[in-house]
């Protein structure tokens, strides 16, 4: 089933859910339809578009700020499941100053990786073995990230998830694309 990006009525990202509860949402009056997937929900004698975007009509407040998990779904999400010394397809974390030559396992030093890169660095680091990371790790920032790992963003989302994670999922994507044409 289809997911739908929940604002706050200060067009804040709240969340993702089903998008067939969205679509209750704008129903009962309790959020509005921004956008729409392009594909519809048929009942009886009527027809609905299937919410991609929907914003609440009350302000909610969030009561502190979510902290991102850093684990391997989050890792994964942030880098774009490609690994960072090569571009291909993502099967384990790294920690880019190895945690027995006193690295930490935080954000800014945890990376995807292939298993061919993460055995060739095993306990290096990564220029000592002839590696260089595409780009350097940091935390992510705000909600939105939470939705990244959760669910995916969708491209109707981005104009939603604002500047930091737009300009970090293009960052990827272009990665990703350079990546794929030097293989391909």
């Amino acid at each position: 089933m289809s997911r739908a990006l929940v604002l706050n009525a200060t067009f804040e990202p709240l969340g993702a859910v089903a998008s067939r509860r969205a679509l209750l949402l704008v129903l009962e009056r309790k959020a509005e339809l921004l956008e729409a997937t392009g594909r519809r929900f048929h009942a009886m004698a009527v027809s609905y578009p299937e919410p991609s975007v929907v914003r609440l009509s009350r302000y909610v407040h969030v009561p502190y700020q979510a902290r991102i998990a850093l684990n391997r779904r989050s890792i994964f999400a942030r880098d774009g499941y490609k690994c960072q010394y090569c571009g291909a397809a993502a099967e384990n974390i790294d920690h880019v100053v190895p945690r027995s030559r006193g690295g930490e396992h935080v954000w800014e030093n945890v990376v995807a990786a292939c298993k061919r890169c993460n055995s060739r660095k095993e306990d290096h680091l990564p220029h000592e073995v002839g590696l260089r990371l595409a780009k350097m790790p940091t935390r992510p920032m705000g909600r939105a990230w939470i939705l990244l790992a959760e669910a995916g963003v969708r491209s109707e989302w981005l104009p939603y998830l604002g500047q930091p994670i737009t300009e970090q999922l293009a960052i990827t994507m272009s990665t990703t694309a350079d990546f794929d044409s030097l293989a391909g």
